[in-house]
C-alpha cells in the first residue's frame, strides 16, 4: 500500500535509516518524507537535498558526522525545487549550492509562496521552521551536464528532461552505478503533481543514456 506523504493531520514522528550503498556513498530515508543522500571525496562531501529548515538538515549532519565523515561540504546539489527540499540549505555552509537553470527560476518566480504553501501542508517536515534564514538560492546552475570532481570518484549531474518539475536532475556515479533521481521516481507514494509535466515524465524516466 502507498504511504501517505506528511499533511497537517500527519504529525508522527518517522523512523530514519542510514544506507550505505557503496563505500562513502550513504542515503538517508524516513518511511516515506523526502530522503537525502551523500557522496564523499577525498577532501570534501556532496551533499544531495537539504531537507526543509536548518534544525532537520543538522540532524542528518549529525549521522554523517558520527557514521560517515567529518569533511567539509564541497557541493549541496539540490535535485529540483520544492521547499521541502531546499530551504535547510544554510546547515551544510557548502562552498557551491548546484542545481537546473530552470530550478532557480522557479525560485525568483514563486519560492515564498511555495515556502508558506508547504509550511502550512507539511509542519512536520518543517520542525525548526525559525531557523530557515531565507530562501535558498543557488550558486551554480546549468542546462544539460555538470560534473563534480571528488578526486578519486566521478559524479555526473544531468538533466534528461521534465517531469516532477522543469528542473529535475539526477545524480549519477558511473562507477558505483549509483543514481539519486529526486523525485522524479517515488517509492510507495503518490508523487506531487502540482509542478509536473505528465506527458514527458514518463520519456524522462525513460530514458537511459546515463546508465
Amino acid at each position: 500500500m502507498p504511504k501517505p506523504f506528511a499533511s497537517s493531520a500527519d504529525l508522527a514522528e518517522k523512523r530514519a535509516t542510514l544506507e550505505h550503498l557503496a563505500d562513502g556513498v550513504v542515503a538517508y530515508t524516513a518511511e516515506g518524507d523526502p530522503n537525502v543522500g551523500a557522496i564523499v571525496g577525498t577532501e570534501a562531501i556532496v551533499a544531495i537535498e537539504a531537507r526543509a529548515t536548518p534544525l532537520m538538515a543538522r540532524r542528518w549532519i549529525d549521522v554523517l558526522r558520527s557514521e560517515v565523515s567529518d569533511l567539509p561540504f564541497g557541493d549541496l546539489v539540490l535535485t529540483h525545487y520544492h521547499a521541502v527540499r531546499t530551504l535547510g540549505a544554510s546547515a551544510f555552509a557548502a562552498r557551491r549550492i548546484v542545481a537546473h537553470a530552470n530550478t532557480k527560476a522557479l525560485i525568483d518566480e514563486r519560492g515564498m509562496e511555495d515556502w508558506a504553501s508547504e509550511q502550512g501542508r507539511m509542519p512536520r517536515l518543517f520542525a525548526g521552521a525559525e531557523t530557515i534564514p531565507g530562501l535558498t538560492h543557488p550558486t551554480d546552475t546549468f542546462d544539460d551536464t555538470f560534473d563534480l570532481d571528488l578526486g578519486h570518484r566521478r559524479v555526473e549531474l544531468r538533466h534528461l528532461g521534465r517531469g516532477h518539475t522543469s528542473g529535475d536532475i539526477v545524480v549519477w556515479l558511473p562507477d558505483e552505478r549509483i543514481l539519486f533521481a529526486g523525485d522524479l521516481v517515488e517509492a510507495q507514494a503518490a508523487p506531487y503533481m502540482g509542478d509536473s509535466y505528465p506527458g514527458a515524465w514518463s520519456t524522462t524516466t525513460d530514458r537511459k543514456s546515463v546508465v
